[in-house]
């Protein structure tokens, strides 16, 4: 099995080298239908909290080299087959880091408990609703169904938050540069 924290550990000084800050590593099986697994790395520029496409290239470049040093070296990273995507976290980005939960306070959130969370409380697993923020360890969101809610953050199974039209507005564009040229297609079309 992979050690996701040793991975993390790994690649945050690779993305903060750069200066980008890691928002999440995960293992997921890969969309190729090879049967391997996907190393996903999500990362952002602290300055527009998302990446362009050079960024990514340019940390999954470093992420690499690290890996194949450390795989040549005999450190067995990662079991089997895999491939690296490197991305963006996107508008409706997960909620990994505790600063998430205070940077997108006031908009909205699904939350998903860990299964053993519904078990014991005998309470519902999925929120979703305003998240008011997180302390002491809590996250406070207003469900749309139920009210308040604390949830412990510890029992997190995924965070992230809805694509809304105040999410939208409030997010940082992408670089635009260049996006008013008009580039016209000067052959005939017959």
């Amino acid at each position: 099995m992979t050690d996701i924290a040793r991975l993390t550990d790994l690649i945050a000084p690779e993305a903060s080298a750069l200066g980008f800050e890691l928002v999440r590593v995960k293992m997921m099986p890969s969309e190729a239908g090879d049967g391997g697994e996907a190393l996903q790395i999500m990362a952002e520029d602290p300055a527009t909290g998302q990446l362009v496409i050079e960024q990514c290239a340019e940390l999954s470049r470093a992420v690499s080299a690290m890996m194949d040093a450390r795989e040549e070296a005999g450190e067995l990273l990662i079991e089997g087959a895999y491939h690296l995507e490197v991305s963006s976290p996107g508008i409706d980005r997960p909620l990994t880091r505790e600063k998430d939960f205070a940077d997108w306070a006031g908009h909205e959130a699904r939350i998903v408990m860990d299964k053993s969370f519904g078990e014991a409380s005998g309470t519902k697993r999925v929120y979703k609703g305003a998240l008011i923020g997180l302390t002491d360890g809590m996250i406070a969101i207003d469900d749309a169904k139920t009210g308040g809610a604390s949830l412990p953050r510890d029992q997190v199974h995924s965070a992230k938050l809805v694509l809304t039209d105040a999410l939208i507005a409030a997010t940082k564009p992408l670089d635009t540069a260049g996006a008013d040229e008009l580039i016209e297609d000067s052959e005939e079309k017959a």
